[in-house]
Parts: structure tokens; C-alpha cells; sequence
């Protein structure tokens, strides 16, 4: 097994590789398996997702038990755990794992900002491997470092992120019920669509408009900011765990 076995895998349910570590040879990431490797949506997880039966049996928190069933069978015959950021209290920390991994990174709003996805973070979870699998070596630049404009930072139009990098949860949710906010709640947040990595990803509108929905308690489906689960703030990252 590699991570290009894991990687095909994923493609086929429109799920991609995000990053991978090695938690062992970390301190307090609370986690002792070998490797575990984190899985998000990808571009193609959209229509593969509304086509699912999930998506249509009327049931609570459809794409997170589609997450469910999909990882748990992504690789058989494999032996290896599954770790949801949905399940909890307590939650997994999988925005210290996503940090570790070398792949994401604090953007100016104290969100994270991966280097193919941008703002754009949806991670459906992650696999946990008792053996050490091969990585290839995190040589991801920040992406921000290279952004000149830096347009997310005055993106929010309600400037629910303040200097201190504290998300205004109340602030942001009284904007979306307003007809102001209808821009954000049918294409995604404009901070996140502002970030020119997040422009280049093609995340369907549709995906980004269901998890602010959700975000906004209009539907029965754990949200997505930053890491599509049950969302605890601190210091502005939306934090899924």
C-alpha cells in the first residue's frame, strides 16, 4: 500500500488527498498510529455525493454518513481505522493534524488555507494506518507568502473577522439571514471565495452553498468551515475537530 494506492482510491469517490504524517514522530498530537492520512473533498465529490442514497433518504447529516460509509470501504481488504471530525465530544484534532502534515497553514484571517484548496477546506476525515507508509517530503511554500493583494483580508463584507483573528459568529450569521447575505449563502463565504487558491480549486457553488445552510442551522448537517464538522472557535480557526 502507498499513497498513491490511497490517492487513486479516493479520486474515484471524488476525494482527495489533503496531507499525511507520521503522529508518532510528533509531540501532543494525541494520536499513536504510523501514518494517518487526511481525506477531503475534492472537486468531483459533489455530484458523486448528490447521487448517493444519503443525499435522498430525508435522514440527519447526510454527507457526514456518507463520509462514513465511502471511507470505511475505500480500501478493502486493508486494515486501518477511520477518524471522523463529526464524532465527538471529544473531537479528534484535526486542525493540529492538518498543521503537522506541512500541507495547510494559518492564513491572514486565522483561518487555514491549504496549498491546492485554499479556503476551501472540507476534510471528510482521515485514515489511520499502524504501519509507517512512505511520505514524500512536505516542501509546501505558504501559499500566502507568495499573494501580493492578500484579498481575503478585507473580503468579509460584515468584517466579521477582527485584528485579532476572532471569528464574530453572531455577526456573520445575522448577515447571512439578510437578503445581503444571499451572495454568501448560495456560492459560499466571500472571504473563502476571495482567496485566489480557492478560485483555482472549481468547488461547485451548490457544495459551498449546502454547508452554509448548514452553518446557518437551515438544515440538519454538521458544518463545514474549515474542516466540514462541529465547528469550535478559536482564535479565528473555525475549528472542526
Amino acid at each position: 500500500m502507498s499513497l498513491d494506492d490511497i490517492e487513486h482510491a479516493a479520486a474515484a469517490q471524488g476525494l482527495i488527498v489533503m496531507g499525511a504524517l507520521h503522529p508518532r514522530r510528533h509531540v501532543g498530537l494525541a494520536e499513536t498510529c504510523g501514518t494517518l492520512v487526511l481525506i477531503g473533498a475534492g472537486p468531483g465529490c459533489w455530484p458523486i455525493f448528490t447521487s448517493a442514497p444519503e443525499y435522498f433518504d430525508g435522514r440527519a447529516d447526510p454527507l457526514d454518513r456518507w463520509s462514513k460509509r465511502v471511507l470505511a470501504s475505500l480500501l478493502p481488504g486493508l486494515r486501518y481505522r477511520c477518524i471522523f471530525p463529526s464524532d465527538g465530544p471529544p473531537y479528534a484534532p484535526f486542525i493540529a493534524w492538518a498543521l503537522a502534515s506541512g500541507r495547510f497553514f494559518h492564513s491572514p484571517t486565522g483561518m487555514m488555507v491549504h496549498e491546492r484548496a485554499g479556503l476551501m477546506i472540507s476534510l471528510r476525515g482521515a485514515l489511520a494506518f499502524q504501519q509507517e507508509l512512505l511520505l514524500p517530503a512536505a516542501t509546501a511554500e505558504h501559499p500566502c507568502e507568495r499573494c501580493a493583494n492578500r484579498p481575503c483580508i478585507n473580503a468579509c463584507p460584515v468584517d466579521a473577522l477582527s485584528d485579532r483573528h476572532l471569528y464574530d459568529v453572531p455577526r456573520c450569521k445575522a448577515f447571512l439571514a439578510t437578503a445581503a447575505g444571499r451572495s454568501c449563502m448560495s456560492e459560499g463565504c466571500e472571504l473563502r471565495r476571495a482567496c485566489p487558491i480557492s478560485q483555482n480549486f472549481d468547488r461547485n457553488p451548490a457544495q459551498s452553498g449546502f454547508h452554509m445552510r448548514a452553518f446557518l442551522g437551515e438544515q440538519d448537517e454538521t458544518p463545514d468551515p474549515d474542516a466540514s464538522c462541529k465547528v469550535r472557535l478559536v482564535r479565528g480557526a473555525e475549528l472542526g475537530s
